[in-house]
C-alpha cells in the first residue's frame, strides 16, 4: 500500500446516483378514520344517528393530516356515508383517502413518482436506497424502477457500497 497516496472514496468518485424512497414519504401524519366505530352492531349504518355523530364529532383533530377512512370490519357501507365525512373532514384534513394507511402510501408515492423527471438520470447509473426506517411500500419501489429502467445506464439496490444489481443497459452492438 502506497502510503503517499490520498485515500479515494471510490463509491463517492464512481458517479451513482442514490435514490431514497424515503425522501417521498408524507411529512404530515397519517391519521385514521374507522367507519366501524358508527355502525349498529359493528354492522348497519343508521344514516340519523351517523349524520349527528358527524356533527359532534371534533374534526379539528386532523388539522393538516392525511385522513384514511376505511371500515374495518365486513359491512356495506353506502357511497355517500364516505361523501358526508369528506364533507366534514375536508376543512381540516391534508388529503382524505377512502383507504386504509397502506393503500393510502402506494396512493401517495404513485402521486409523487409520477412527477419525477425520468430525462434526469438519462445515462446514470442508480442505487435505490433499501432499508429504510418508514414503511415505504414495495410498489413504490417497482414504480421507480419502472421509471428509471428506460433511461438509466443500470440500476441497482442495496446501498452504494453493498449493492444489488438489478438492470444494466445493453450496450450497443457494434456496427449498428
Amino acid at each position: 500500500m502506497n502510503i503517499d497516496k490520498p485515500l479515494v472514496n471510490r463509491v463517492a468518485a464512481s458517479g451513482i446516483i442514490t435514490l431514497n424512497l424515503e425522501d417521498f414519504f408524507p411529512k404530515e401524519e397519517i391519521v385514521v378514520f374507522d367507519m366501524k366505530d358508527y355502525l349498529f352492531m359493528e354492522l348497519i349504518l343508521k344514516e340519523k344517528d351517523f349524520r349527528a355523530a358527524l356533527k359532534e364529532f371534533d374534526w379539528t383533530q386532523y388539522n393538516n393530516k392525511n385522513l384514511c377512512v376505511h371500515c374495518s370490519t365486513d359491512a356495506i357501507i353506502p357511497t355517500w356515508a364516505y361523501m358526508l365525512v369528506a364533507i366534514h373532514a375536508e376543512p381540516f384534513a391534508k388529503t382524505i383517502s377512502q383507504a386504509n394507511p397502506s393503500a393510502f402510501l402506494d396512493l401517495h408515492y404513485q402521486s409523487q413518482l409520477k412527477a419525477i423527471d425520468a430525462t434526469l438520470y438519462e445515462g446514470k447509473r442508480i442505487v435505490v436506497k433499501g432499508c429504510s426506517d418508514k414503511p415505504v411500500p414495495v410498489s413504490a419501489y417497482m414504480e421507480l424502477t419502472r421509471l428509471l429502467r428506460p433511461v438509466a445506464k443500470s440500476i441497482m439496490y442495496g446501498e452504494p457500497c453493498s449493492t444489488v444489481p438489478l438492470y444494466k443497459k445493453p450496450r450497443p452492438k457494434k456496427g449498428a
